[in-house]
């Protein structure tokens, strides 16, 4: 599969959309997709094959600090490396970011894999974090090695 991965742009938030609706119980709106445009905190890269997106990473970065708010590929993409593309390209960017965190679902482990390969680290779980099931998260962190 050939992609490229680009800034998600107005063209791009349609795609994004659909993709978390059918990637996550509890997605993000269309709205709150297209608002993360306008956060100058947000960082959202998409992976597009031809015209149709395969995957995006979204983030939120302060200062030295970034939080991954949500990596998703579309079905029938999935374990091509696209996610692994996407981190890469964030970890690229934004070469001035010293930590990074996100949550995943304790029973995800193909995700926790992946976050693991990138230098993530499990620091803490969290009771319930998420719902429609409910589940614990883990609490992973990335810090820039000195």
């Amino acid at each position: 599969m050939n992609y490229e991965i680009f800034p998600m742009s107005e063209r791009h938030v349609q795609g994004v959309y659909e993709i978390e609706k059918n990637s996550f119980h509890t997605p993000w709106s269309f709205e709150q997709i297209a608002g993360e445009l306008d956060n100058k905190n947000a960082c959202y890269l998409v992976a597009v094959d031809g015209e149709k997106i395969q995957g995006y990473l979204g983030a939120h970065i302060v200062l030295d600090e970034g939080y991954i708010t949500n990596i998703a590929v579309r079905a029938g993409c999935r374990r091509r490396g696209i996610a692994s593309g996407l981190l890469l390209e964030f970890f690229d960017e934004n070469g001035g970011v010293n930590k990074v965190t996100l949550e995943v679902r304790v029973s995800n482990l193909p995700a926790i894999k992946l976050y693991e390969r990138f230098g993530f680290k499990i620091v803490s779980a969290r009771k319930n974090y998420y719902k429609n099931p409910d589940e614990d998260a883990y609490l992973m962190e990335w810090r820039r090695e000195v």
